[in-house]
């Protein structure tokens, strides 16, 4: 039986070499699940994390139960002190268990004021789109011509022109 090949030619996983770094970071803040950080989104839902972020989970003394502090603007900290309790319990079914007993709301960060300028709105994609010259176009849709499939003949096309553009530039 011949040995297997490594397929990844020496090269590792992005996400393997980040993650101890990642659960360093978030330690450092108290955050013993990096998936609240990582994936804050899917955990208190699209509308509470367009106004809120994560900034530190601090345990009391009697180490019962925690304090997650959430960053939020001015004008937002009303609307997210409503809605506390839903937040709170949706992280912690992230921990799985009542880890988290109150949330603190503050305007600013709790090491200081430069961490509080959180930027809330998701930066803007970065499409920087070159043409595509006639003749290029041309090959990739006779390239995939043959396709049977239109969905997947356009997705084709598509990936044609940007490999023939790219190593035309």
């Amino acid at each position: 039986m011949p040995s297997r090949r490594a397929t990844t030619k020496g090269f590792t996983r992005t996400a393997s070499l980040l993650t101890g770094r990642i659960r360093a970071a978030s330690e450092s803040r108290g955050f013993a699940q990096s998936r609240l950080l990582t994936q804050w989104v899917e955990v208190v839902g699209a509308d509470l994390a367009a106004i809120a972020r994560p900034v530190e989970v601090s345990y009391g003394r009697g180490g019962m139960g925690a304090t997650l502090t959430l960053l939020t603007t001015g004008a937002q900290a009303p609307m997210l002190e409503m809605q506390k309790e839903q937040l709170r319990a949706r992280v912690n079914a992230v921990y799985g268990y009542n880890a988290i007993a109150r949330v603190r709301i503050t305007q600013t960060a709790a090491t200081g004021f430069a961490e509080g300028q959180v930027a809330f709105d998701p930066a803007p994609a970065k499409t920087t789109k070159h043409p595509v010259s006639p003749t290029v176009q041309k090959q990739a849709v006779e390239t995939a011509e043959d396709i049977q499939d239109a969905g997947l003949r356009d997705a084709l096309t598509k990936l044609g022109e940007n490999i023939l553009t790219k190593t035309h530039r």
